[in-house]
């Protein structure tokens, strides 16, 4: 799905525009003291975390780092192929450091703002010590580079400081491009809700084995959608690089459109409005999964 840049409700066709948030440094001091107990309390003593401790990042590092942004492919960061079924969503504080496996050098740069110039939605995946491991919107690589079996999704770890809790999410989106169908899942695996879609063709094909998020939505008819939302997810085109043209990245979306059956888009899930209208209810942050 190409993404658009809105301006004040009106759609600008044509380059994507990544607005520019402002790097700042990340200070980690040590975890506050804990109170002392009360007279006759047992406080019992928290086991020491594994993990390696954050490194002080100054501004002029993090300003410098490439933005794992929807187009990049950056050396470093970290696949990120099982499936997984919860999730925290998180707002950064500000532009955040990226860091790999060893947790000792940063990789890249984490906008606090997307391309919408609105606060980055950031999913948290499993917390260890002071780190949170989160999506990144970048691809591991690009599908002319791998034969056209591009793994989509990135993850990589973050500093807690740099975070701020938004909501956990109790639903999830999952995809079926056998069954040609997309479900709302609760926490307990139960379908609350299901409808037809239309998927990718065999040359395009909607990526299968992976998970992502709903990263963004916005209202822009000169795709064919009419008014209706599209729903932007942070998984990308395993089969080539821009199947839709310009450069957005071959990010996939759930949008409207007459056809809601069959192998028939680019990659992107063709919906119904009122399919359109039951993701278009759940936060930014829900897990986006496809079977």
């Amino acid at each position: 799905m190409r993404k658009r840049t809105l301006w004040a409700g009106a759609s600008v066709v044509g380059a994507l525009v990544v607005a520019g948030a402002v790097a700042v440094p990340l200070v980690v001091g040590s975890p506050s003291a804990e109170s002392a107990p009360t007279h006759g309390t047992t406080v019992s003593t928290p086991t020491p975390s594994a993990a390696p401790p954050v490194p002080r990042v100054g501004a002029a590092t993090l300003a410098a780092l490439p933005e794992a942004q929807y187009s990049a492919v950056i050396g470093g960061l970290m696949p990120f192929d099982r499936t997984v079924t919860a999730d925290t969503v998180f707002r950064l504080r500000g532009d955040a450091p990226l860091f790999g496996a060893a947790r000792t050098t940063p990789v890249a740069r984490f906008a606090a703002t997307d391309f919408l110039r609105q606060p980055t939605t950031v999913v948290g995946l499993e917390r260890d010590g002071d780190w949170e491991r989160v999506f990144t919107p970048a691809r591991q690589e690009l599908p002319s580079a791998a034969g056209g079996t591009a793994a989509a999704q990135t993850s990589a770890w973050v500093p807690v400081a740099s975070l701020r809790e938004v909501s956990t999410p109790t639903r999830r989106v999952v995809i079926s491009t056998t069954d040609q169908s997309v479900s709302i899942v609760d926490a307990a695996g139960h379908v609350d809700q299901r409808f037809d879609a239309g998927v990718g063709t065999a040359d395009t094909p909607t990526p299968t084995g992976v998970t992502g998020y709903l990263e963004q939505r916005y209202v822009d008819p000169a795709q064919g959608t009419g008014d209706h939302p599209i729903q932007l997810t942070s998984l990308h085109s395993s089969a080539a690089d821009e199947p839709y043209g310009g450069h957005d990245g071959g990010l996939i979306g759930l949008h409207w459109n007459a056809t809601t059956s069959g192998a028939v888009s680019h990659g992107c899930v063709r919906l119904d409005a009122e399919a359109v209208a039951a993701v278009d209810a759940l936060p930014l942050g829900t897990l986006v999964t496809v079977e």
